[in-house]
């Protein structure tokens, strides 16, 4: 078992790495490669369908009938992993329903998510003073991702610099060797 042990940890880490964000029953039901403009125009073809989504919040509010996400639209891939898009365009709104809220400082401007979520229907808004008309699902499972963290970076030094040679080589200290 000893000898097994090493390969049985690495097909563990391997496998675990490729898992879905969100329950599998959910991800085999999801609609994931539908655009959100197609959904908006045959609402009723849509409604009561189990959709896979990622977005990038934009507000959180808390109403009567649960939190209320607004968010701007992400596809994701077959795991629900967010696919990289230069300029999301489109913003759905999703509705947390119940008694637990999402809290606004949690689930606050920039953060990414993936959900699955239920198509209700289309509402209409504002972004700004222009009028829009969102999609509106209601969350049966919701992913927040983490946050990426920015760091001061310091400026690399040249790529002739690195050597080598040991760390007290380049200690001003040691700059005399003879």
């Amino acid at each position: 078992m000893k000898k097994h042990f090493p390969i049985i940890l690495l097909s563990f880490l391997i496998l675990s790495s490729c898992a879905p964000v969100l329950r599998e029953d959910l991800m085999r039901r999801g609609i994931f490669d539908v655009r959100l403009s197609e959904i908006k125009q045959s609402s009723e073809i849509y409604r009561g369908r189990l959709f896979i989504l990622g977005g990038i919040i934009v507000n959180t509010t808390i109403t009567n009938n649960g939190s209320l996400i607004e968010a701007l639209y992400v596809p994701v891939d077959s795991r629900g992993y967010l696919k990289n898009v230069e300029t999301p365009n489109k913003r759905f709104l999703a509705l947390y329903p119940g008694k637990e809220i999402l809290d606004p400082m949690i689930f606050r401007e920039k953060r990414e998510i993936t959900l699955a979520g239920e198509f209700i229907g289309t509402r209409s808004g504002k972004i700004g003073e222009m009028d829009y008309t969102y999609s509106l699902f209601e969350i049966k499972e919701l992913y927040l991702w983490e946050e990426e963290k920015e760091y001061y970076r310091i400026p690399s030094y040249p790529p002739w610099y690195y050597h080598n040679y040991p760390y007290w080589w380049y200690d001003p200290w040691w700059r005399y060797r003879y």
